[in-house]
């Protein structure tokens, strides 16, 4: 005890207490203090020893910390249950409505001063707003996170890092995602703190942004660093989630039926788990799997379950996100009218109507679902990208010119080295053909600074290199 206002509070709580099981302050004192001492104690006029709480304690049936703090270890459990329960929504169910319960178990734990549980509901906050691409809202649950965890050890606060790295990742800042995940793995090396569940999180959400950057080399070693710690994890969403990383790197290098091999391992695992949105994310990885080594047929089907899926959940940026590289097979495949329908609702932000009615797909997500610079800014570029092949092939050089530029403005601030490569290529190729050498050789020698490989691009197969 070190101040009058706590005195006070406890004896106001041992007064409510006492009157509430009926006890005089002799029966409550009795037999180590007097009814004086329980007197002055309710009156905040003395400063409890600690025996002298616990024999109250103990007298009145409660916990020395329900005493001491007012929170009860009884509640404690109820709230880690309802987070528990909210997951369980999460996974099963609509973000909204797994959201509603974050936000109720937060508003409680507040209350009662759970700080814990406090946390961990806004972590589950954080993951809502990631699933719907409300991406801003996503990065502010978690740094509230790693506010109310600032005193804690670092693992603890690890979850809430990779969720921000994530949304920035979404929002195609890629190279701040890995620095944020490159400075957590630095401090935990550095401080010892040998976690290997936290190395694990942090390890397989930067293969991501590796890829996507270009970074070969270091999306290989995260995997590999990922492989090597999950025997001392037993989290099997997360290993699910690790062999859905992996696989990114095999498809680089050539490795096609060991990737599809990880992804089967992911998704039994998901199955068990009834996880449905990182379900839908191995389908949508398994068509991406199918789409680099030319297997349309099975890659549509794919992202067709993935999509279903996902919009069941309303989880809006992922819908869309699956939607342009759908986009891409069904141009692939020759279907090209689909494609374009499909593609120019999500750069509208809104879904135009009839598109449903012309591809043949499902309604579109409710809400804004757009790709913008600022929310989902790969896949952005890669639907102006595509939208430029479908002019090209049909003869307008104007609009494909358009496209093209629109998607090198949206890539170059992602930092996106495969997707921006193979544009370039795409971009030099049509004013080659144009006549405009001058400006094609300015496409590629950008181009150039950016080497595409397999696996390293949104859509399609492996890209071509630019012609010398």
């Amino acid at each position: 005890m070190t101040g009058a206002e706590p005195t006070t509070e406890i004896g106001r709580r041992v007064l409510r207490l006492r009157t509430e099981r009926g006890f005089t302050q002799r029966q409550l004192a009795e037999p180590a203090y007097t009814a004086a001492y329980v007197s002055t104690l309710e009156a905040g006029k003395v400063r409890p020893s600690e025996a002298a709480l616990r024999h109250l304690a103990d007298r009145l049936g409660v916990s020395y910390e329900e005493l001491t703090t007012g929170r009860s270890p009884r509640d404690a459990t109820r709230l880690r249950a309802a987070v528990t329960d909210a997951r369980r929504a999460l996974a099963t169910g609509a973000a909204e409505d797994a959201a509603e319960l974050f936000a109720e178990v937060r508003d409680e734990a507040e209350r009662l001063g759970f700080a814990e549980e406090r946390g961990a509901a806004l972590l589950g906050l954080g993951d809502c707003a990631l699933e719907t691409g409300d991406l801003t809202v996503a990065r502010d649950h978690f740094e509230a996170v790693e506010r109310l965890l600032a005193g804690e050890p670092l693992p603890r606060r690890i979850p809430a890092i990779r969720g921000r790295a994530v949304a920035h990742l979404l929002a195609g800042e890629l190279r701040y995602s890995c620095y944020l995940l490159e400075s957590a793995i630095d401090e935990l090396n550095a401080s010892g703190l040998h976690d290997p569940y936290a190395l694990l999180l942090l390890y397989t959400a930067a293969i991501a942004p590796y890829m996507d950057m270009g970074a070969h080399a270091r999306a290989v070693r995260a995997a590999e660093l990922a492989l090597a710690l999950a025997p001392s994890v037993d989290d099997p969403g997360l290993i699910a989630r690790m062999h859905r990383g992996v696989a990114r790197t095999l498809i680089a290098e050539g490795r096609t039926a060991e990737a599809d091999a990880s992804l089967a391992k992911a998704q039994e695992l998901y199955e068990q788990l009834r996880i449905h949105t990182d379900l839908a994310h191995c389908h949508w990885m398994r068509g991406y799997v199918h789409a680099q080594d030319g297997n349309l047929e099975r890659a549509e089907r794919e992202l067709r379950t993935a999509r279903d899926m996902l919009a069941s959940k309303r989880a809006a940026l992922f819908t869309v996100q699956v939607e342009v590289e759908l986009a891409d097979v069904l141009r692939r495949r020759g279907r090209t009218a689909d494609a374009e329908a499909l593609l120019l609702p999500l750069l509208a932000r809104a879904p135009a109507e009839g598109a449903a009615e012309a591809t043949g797909e499902p309604d579109a997500v409710a809400d804004e679902v757009g790709l913008t610079a600022d929310r989902g800014a790969v896949h952005a570029g890669g639907a102006h990208r595509l939208l430029g092949l479908i002019a090209d092939e049909r003869g307008d050089a104007e609009a494909a010119e358009e496209h093209y530029c629109a998607a090198l403005s949206l890539l170059e601030r992602t930092g996106a080295a495969g997707d921006l490569a193979d544009l370039c290529r795409l971009l030099g190729d049509l004013l080659r053909r144009e006549g405009r050498l001058e400006a094609a050789m300015d496409a590629y020698r950008t181009g150039l600074g950016h080497r595409a490989a397999p696996g390293t691009t949104t859509l399609g197969p492996a890209p071509a290199e630019p012609p010398m």
